[in-house]
């Protein structure tokens, strides 16, 4: 049985090949009882006062048997060498059940991308019902109509189309959750275009640049396996049965005919969230992140990370993970949220006459811009818990900025000046692909964020020298960093509590929050069907 040996460091300019000497020290065996090893992960040690150092994981497999190995691990009592677990199969077993119809698959974002991915492997022959349209598609629109000539497509954008929203992300895959699935969603993404890489990086990105022509190569091999993408088809209202279960949905295209559904419609289908709900779909208002997302030169965050060594070419665009505690006059902690260090702000609306913010990067991280979302914490209690009016109070603030530019462009204010109450001024160097606009943020910000975001600016100051100087600039509002409501289901199950045959799943949800756990929740729901119904014939 294969040994895991963590924490072997090496420093920047030692050649990956000394970590056999570090292996057979840790390990107090000579170098000819290693029989193999390899990589499991990699990470920058970059902690301040101390030196830069790469950081490995790796599995070796030892020249004796197997009780040996439990007895080397015995004798050297370290927390940081043990015995690889058996492997367990995680695969789902077919049920029995017949299906009357394909299981239909609502949205290909990565939790329904990933579900449909599963549900063909397995033949269960998935029909994907995609409002957006196909990635050459849906970049076009993108690119050549919103960008240049401001003019907005509602059902082709940066949040719907194939691969959602996650399609034009950085493409980070870091996640906490910890469970064999998600090293299955990374080996998915290497086989389709990403970079090997992702399978040992601690905190592994595709690039917005490669995504989309793995989300393509994906939908090729659903098809390949008999699903079938239906692009440019909207869900317009569920159909029920006379119990209230599942018996189809009624699209922009016409019926279809239904019993298993796996609803992915991501956090943005406000239109469509408020059908469901309208139509007797069990919702719940839950807390969510508002706020505003900050830029600043890279090379400032650079230096803020690595100090004197900020200049050695080896090392990656540094990012950062910042926590303001709550602090006299807040409302809540301030933290970061979804950094792009080499990236680029977007412009993530689903509607006309909005403004939203995000970030994502290239694969190489290269623009000389930083960017991250500062947000907090805001309750349901705010809403007298009703489910929709989160949705209205995001939107709210999401037209009062388009109002105040009136042609996309962003409103942007200094940092220093959102402290000091000052309109900006001078040249705007932002990456927003829309272009900026000077304004004042406080008006464009509900009072318990604005105060926030500059008790947090202050806090923050203190411990990164200019990072609310008038280097850093912020754009507003960050409302989609997750969505304020849920479609409760049944913790077994996974049926919504309200709709037999209604999986909710993913951001839209209310149980994911990024690429890898939104991809982790449809993968489940799509086991929980395989292992109740045969495949489809």
């Amino acid at each position: 049985m294969p040994l895991i040996v963590h924490g072997l460091m090496l420093d920047l300019d030692e050649p990956q090949d000394r970590l056999l000497e570090r292996l057979t020290h840790r390990l107090q065996v000579p170098g000819s009882a290693i029989r193999t090893y390899g990589l499991v992960r990699r990470s920058l040690d970059a902690r301040r006062n101390r030196p830069l150092q790469m950081v490995y994981s790796v599995e070796v497999a030892l020249d004796q048997p197997l009780p040996a190995d439990q007895r080397l691990v015995q004798r050297l009592h370290r927390p940081d060498v043990q015995l690889l677990p058996t492997p367990v199969n995680n695969d789902p077993q077919p049920g029995q059940t017949p299906l009357p119809h394909r299981p239909v698959v609502v949205g290909f974002g990565p939790a329904g991308m990933y579900a449909a991915y599963r549900l063909a492997q397995w033949g269960y022959r998935p029909l994907v019902l995609e409002r957006g349209q196909p990635v050459r598609t849906r970049h076009r629109d993108i690119m050549l109509r919103y960008y240049r000539q401001r003019d907005f497509d509602p059902e082709s954008n940066l949040l719907f189309g194939e691969g959602g929203a996650g399609a034009y992300s950085d493409g980070k895959l870091y996640t906490r959750i910890n469970q064999p699935l998600v090293q299955w969603i990374l080996q998915v993404f290497y086989e389709h275009g990403a970079d090997a890489d992702i399978l040992i990086d601690g905190r592994p990105h595709i690039g917005s640049d490669r995504l989309p022509n793995i989300c393509m190569r994906i939908r090729r091999r659903i098809e390949e396996w008999g699903g079938e993408i239906r692009f440019g088809t909207r869900l317009e209202e569920l159909l029920l049965d006379e119990q209230g279960a599942v018996r189809g949905v009624h699209t922009s295209q016409g019926p279809v005919a239904a019993s298993q559904i796996i609803l992915a419609v991501g956090h943005s289908a406000r239109d469509t969230l408020r059908r469901l709900v309208q139509g007797g779909v069990r919702a719940e208002a839950k807390p969510f992140q508002m706020g505003v997302r900050i830029e600043h030169p890279q090379a400032l965050v650079d230096h803020w990370q690595y100090g004197d060594h900020c200049l050695q070419q080896r090392l990656p665009a540094a990012e950062y993970h910042l926590v303001a505690k709550r602090v006299a006059g807040a409302a809540g902690d301030l933290f970061s949220f979804c950094m792009c260090p080499g990236g680029t702000i977007l412009p993530s609306n689903e509607s006309p006459g909005l403004i939203v913010t995000n970030g994502a990067s290239r694969a190489s991280r290269g623009t000389p811009f930083a960017n991250s979302g500062l947000v907090i914490t805001v309750s349901p209690d705010q809403f007298a818990n009703d489910p929709l009016a989160g949705l209205a109070f995001q939107e709210q603030w999401e037209k009062l900025a388009y109002q105040t530019t009136s042609d996309y462009r962003v409103p942007v204010q200094r940092a220093s000046d959102f402290l000091g109450e000052r309109i900006s001024d001078g040249a705007i160097e932002i990456s927003y692909p829309l272009g900026g606009q000077w304004c004042a943020l406080a008006p464009l910000l509900p009072p318990l964020v604005h105060q926030s975001i500059g008790r947090g600016l202050e806090s923050l100051q203190r411990y990164m020298p200019g990072f609310a100087g008038p280097e850093g600039l912020i754009t507003a509002p960050e409302t989609r960093a997750s969505a304020p409501i849920r479609l409760p289901r049944d913790t077994q199950t996974r049926e919504s509590l309200s709709t037999p045959g209604l999986f909710p799943v993913g951001e839209g949800a209310g149980y994911a929050g990024g690429i890898i756990s939104a991809a982790v929740d449809g993968l489940r729901s799509a086991d929980t069907l395989i292992n109740r119904f045969a495949p489809f014939k």
